[in-house]
């Protein structure tokens, strides 16, 4: 047993005697999710039946570059429920799970097995798949109520209030594809593919600028020349902006993108503080339509 185990045992040992007198929370269902965006869903299905714990919140910090602490180890050695989005995204859940001394999760939540997608050249950003968020968060309910089957009766009826709640953001990406479908833009990294995608947007930005900064690389001096003839020239209504991942290089095809009168539009990949997640993505969505409307 490795010296990191000992000690997240140790730790959960400690906590469990700290909370022997705390009934409202050691009755609750234990839910950790790797992104906060799935975090959240967890905890509007769950309500006061769960603990939902999201290991990755900070908006101002990249996501690519994090390091989990113990914390975190705690968090995942205690939960009933695991949610991770996949495709390497978040690959240290993979070793924070083999890493809890109870095993893995009872219920393991993968949303790109849940979605079906796949391959090494996949868009990691599944939460932006607005038309495939009642899947998504109806993976998630069935492991709410596989984990806790006295709850299931709840989890069904918050299930369906969520899937109500997406209207504004459902009939926002409709507007945007029925007045703008065709439309060219471009994205400094494929964040916000899906959504762009659902509206019928047409992206122009080179494969070979997005993926080296989606992959923390150097993009090749092409692909930026190619990137920043792209706003220079007008050939794009507006440009999405990574927001939470800046780059020298981003910053200045965002620079060039303002300079050439083209709105430029900020795309997080964390769910912002004080936000639910159809406030953020329903945001999103609309400073994007606001900014094609100009």
């Amino acid at each position: 047993m490795s010296l990191r185990t000992i000690l997240v045992f140790a730790a959960i040992v400690v906590l469990a005697c700290a909370g022997c007198g705390n009934g409202s929370r050691s009755s609750r269902l234990d839910v950790v999710a790797a992104e906060s965006a799935y975090g959240d869903i967890a905890r509007q299905l769950g309500g006061d039946r769960v603990h939902v714990t999201s290991i990755l919140t900070d908006p101002n910090a990249d996501p690519h570059l994090f390091e989990p602490g113990l914390k975190n180890d705690l968090a995942v050695a205690r939960s009933k429920v695991a949610i991770q989005n996949g495709l390497g995204y978040d690959a240290f859940m993979d070793k924070l799970e083999a890493a809890a001394p109870s095993g893995p999760s009872d219920e393991l939540v993968v949303v790109a097995d849940l979605l079906g997608v796949s391959g090494k050249d996949a868009n990691p950003h599944l939460w932006y798949d607005v038309p495939r968020l009642p899947t998504l968060a109806a993976g998630i309910e069935r492991a709410l109520a596989k984990a806790d089957p006295k709850g299931k009766k709840q989890y069904d009826a918050a299930l369906a209030r969520f899937d109500r709640s997406l209207a504004p953001l459902l009939s926002t990406v409709a507007a945007i594809r029925r007045a703008h479908a065709g439309t060219p833009i471009a994205y400094t990294e494929p964040v916000p593919g899906y959504l762009t995608d659902a509206a019928g947007l047409r992206n122009l930005a080179p494969s070979s600028f997005t993926r080296a900064i989606e992959d923390g690389t150097e993009p090749s001096a092409a692909a930026v020349a190619a990137m920043t003839k792209l706003v220079r020239d007008r050939k794009v209504r507006v440009l999405l902006y990574n927001s939470q991942a800046v780059s020298p290089i981003t910053s200045r095809i965002r620079e060039a993108a303002q300079a050439a009168g083209i709105p430029v539009v900020p795309v997080t990949e964390t769910l912002p503080p004080g936000l639910t997640f159809q406030q953020w993505q329903t945001r999103q969505a609309r400073a994007l339509q606001a900014a094609l409307a100009r």
